[in-house]
C-alpha cells in the first residue's frame, strides 16, 4: 500500500518518462545548437572573408543572386519538408510508417525541385539583364544547382528534427559548411569573384544532400522501405500535399519577407546598396541561431500523438529563456554598431552600421519567433499562420516602397522591424489560444530584460560609442554582461533556486561527459 509518502511503481514510471523526455529535449536542443553553431562559425568566417575580398559591388552581386535563389527555395519545396516532418513526428517510433511518409514525400519533392531549379538555370541571363548586371548571370546559374541541393538539405534537416535525431543533421551541416567554405575561399582567392563564391555554395549543398540521403537510409534500414499498397501511398500523398498547401503559403510569404528588402534595394538603389544592406544582415542571422536551435528541441514535442498530450511546459519555459538571451544582444548592437561593423566588415561598410543599429528589434525577436512558428506547425495548425505571414509581407513591402527612395537602405531595416514584430506577436497569440501560453509572466520577463539591457547599454557607453578599441570591446562587454545579469537578479527574474538548479544541471552534464570520456 502506498500512503503518498513514497512514490509507487506508477509514479516511478511517470517520473522516469518525465526525466527521459527532459533529457531528450535538452539533448536534442544541444545538438540543434551544435548544428547552428557549426553553421554559424563557417558562415561567419566565410562572410567576413567575402565582404572584404569581394568589396561592396561584387558582394552585392552575390547577395542579389542569393536573394533571387532564396525566393525560389520555397517553390522548390512547396511546403513538403515541414508537412512530412509533422507526420513523421506523429508516427515517431514506427519506422515503417515513417519510411512510408518519407518515400512518398521524396517522390513529390523530386519533381518540384528539378522543375524550379531548371527554370532558374534557364532564365539566369534574363534576370541579370533585368537588373542591368550581366555579371549576375553565372552566379545565378550556379546558385540554381545550389538551390536543388539546398531544397533537399532542408528536407533531411526537418526529417531528422522530427525524429529527434538531430545528431545526424549535425553531420550533414558540417559536411556542407566545410566543403562550401573551402571551395569558395580557394576560388575567390584565384580571382573568380562572386561566381567562385556561388560555385562553392553549389558544391557544398549538392554534396551535403547526398550525405543526408545516405544517413537517412541507413538510419531507417532497408526493411522499413518494404513495398506498400496503393491505398497507403495515396493516403500519404493526400495528407502531405494537403498540409503542405498551407505551409507553402506561409513559407513562401516568410521567404519573400526575408528577401524582399534585398530585391527592392537592388531594383531601386543598385547593386552596391545591396551589399551594404546584406552584409550586416549576416551578423544579425548569427544572433538568431540559439532560438532556431531551441525551436528544434521543444517544438516537435507539441505534435499530437495518440498516446501523449503536447508537452507545453518545456515550450513555455524555452520562450522565457529566449527573451532573456535575445535581450542580451540589444545593447551591443545599439551602442557599439559602428565599432562592431568596422571590426567585422571593414572600412568599406561604414554605412552598414546604421542598418545594424536599426535592426535591434528584429534581432531581439529573431530568437523568439522560430519557437512560436515551428510550434504552431507541429500542432497541425499551420493554416492559422497564413494571414499573419501574408500580412508581414504586405507591411514590409509598403514600408520599403514608401521609404527606400527617401532614406535609402535604412528603410529596409525599419520595414523588417515593423513586419517581424507583427509576425511574432501574431504567432504568440495563436500559441496562447492553442496551448494556453500565459502572457503576463512573459510580459514581466520582457520588461525586466529591457531594463537590464538599458543598464548594460549605460556600461558600454562608458567605453565609447563610435570608436572603441578591441580591448575595450572585450572588457566593456564582460562588464556589461555582468551588469545585465545583476539587474535580472535584483528584479527577481532569476531566483536563487533557479541558479542552484542551473549549477546542478551543469555539474550533472559535466559528470556525465567525464564518465563517457573515461569509458
Amino acid at each position: 500500500m502506498n500512503d503518498g509518502s513514497h512514490p509507487g511503481p506508477a509514479q516511478d514510471e511517470q517520473a522516469g518518462r518525465r526525466s527521459q523526455d527532459a533529457d531528450t529535449i535538452s539533448r536534442n536542443t544541444g545538438y540543434a545548437l551544435a548544428v547552428q553553431m557549426t553553421g554559424a562559425v563557417f558562415t561567419a568566417g566565410l562572410t567576413f572573408f567575402l565582404v572584404r575580398a569581394l568589396g561592396p559591388y561584387e558582394y552585392g552581386l552575390l547577395a542579389l543572386a542569393l536573394g533571387v535563389s532564396g525566393v525560389l527555395l520555397i517553390p522548390s519545396d512547396l511546403g513538403i519538408s515541414q508537412s512530412a516532418a509533422r507526420f513523421v513526428a506523429e508516427h515517431r517510433g514506427d519506422q515503417r510508417a515513417v519510411a512510408g511518409v518519407l518515400t512518398d514525400a521524396l517522390k513529390l519533392k523530386a519533381v518540384v525541385a528539378v522543375l524550379v531549379s531548371g527554370c532558374l538555370l534557364a532564365s539566369a541571363g534574363v534576370i541579370a539583364d533585368a537588373y542591368g548586371a550581366p555579371s549576375l548571370t553565372w552566379p545565378l546559374r550556379l546558385l540554381a544547382l545550389a538551390l536543388f541541393g539546398h531544397s533537399y538539405l532542408n528536407f533531411f534537416g526537418a526529417t531528422f528534427t522530427a525524429q529527434g535525431k538531430i545528431a545526424l543533421h549535425l553531420r550533414v551541416v558540417a559536411s556542407e559548411s566545410t566543403l562550401e567554405t573551402g571551395t569558395a575561399v580557394v576560388l575567390v582567392l584565384l580571382g573568380a569573384g562572386a561566381t567562385g563564391a556561388a560555385a562553392g555554395r553549389a558544391a557544398g549543398y549538392l554534396f551535403a544532400a547526398g550525405v543526408g540521403g545516405a544517413l537517412l537510409a541507413r538510419h531507417l534500414g532497408r526493411r522499413a522501405f518494404a513495398s506498400r499498397g496503393r491505398e497507403a501511398k495515396a493516403a500519404n500523398y493526400r495528407r502531405i500535399a494537403g498540409y503542405a498547401s498551407a505551409l507553402l503559403v506561409i513559407d513562401g510569404a516568410f521567404t519573400l519577407f526575408s528577401r524582399i528588402d534585398v530585391l527592392l534595394i537592388g531594383a531601386i538603389l543598385g547593386v552596391r546598396a545591396v551589399g551594404l544592406f546584406e552584409a550586416p544582415l549576416r551578423i544579425v542571422a548569427l544572433l538568431g541561431y540559439v532560438g532556431q536551435a531551441a525551436s528544434k528541441g521543444v517544438a516537435p514535442r507539441l505534435a499530437r500523438h495518440a498516446e501523449r498530450a503536447p508537452k507545453v511546459e518545456p515550450f513555455r519555459r524555452m520562450l522565457r529563456y529566449m527573451v532573456l538571451i535575445q535581450a542580451l544582444a540589444i545593447a551591443p548592437v545599439v551602442v557599439w554598431a559602428d565599432p562592431l561593423t568596422q571590426l567585422a566588415l571593414g572600412s568599406s561598410y561604414g554605412e552598414s552600421a546604421g542598418v545594424l543599429r536599426t535592426l535591434a528589434p528584429f534581432i531581439f525577436l529573431s530568437g523568439i519567433s522560430p519557437i512560436l512558428a515551428l510550434g504552431v506547425n507541429y500542432l497541425g495548425e499551420a493554416r492559422r499562420r497564413i494571414p499573419i505571414a501574408v500580412g508581414a509581407v504586405v507591411i514590409n513591402l509598403v514600408i520599403d516602397l514608401v521609404l527606400l527612395p527617401r532614406i535609402g537602405i535604412l528603410a529596409g531595416a525599419i520595414a523588417s522591424d515593423v513586419a517581424y514584430t507583427f509576425y511574432t506577436v501574431g504567432h504568440l497569440f495563436i500559441c496562447r489560444r492553442m496551448v494556453g501560453i500565459p502572457l503576463r509572466p512573459l510580459a514581466r520577463t520582457f520588461f525586466r530584460s529591457l531594463l537590464a539591457a538599458g543598464a548594460m547599454g549605460g556600461v558600454l557607453l562608458l567605453f565609447g560609442y563610435s570608436v572603441v578599441s578591441t580591448s575595450s570591446l572585450l572588457i566593456g562587454g564582460a562588464l556589461g554582461v555582468l551588469t545585465y545579469c545583476g539587474v535580472l537578479l535584483a528584479t527577481g527574474e532569476f531566483t536563487s533556486e533557479e541558479l542552484h538548479a542551473l549549477r546542478g544541471a551543469v555539474a550533472s552534464r559535466l559528470a556525465i561527459g567525464s564518465r563517457r570520456g573515461r569509458s
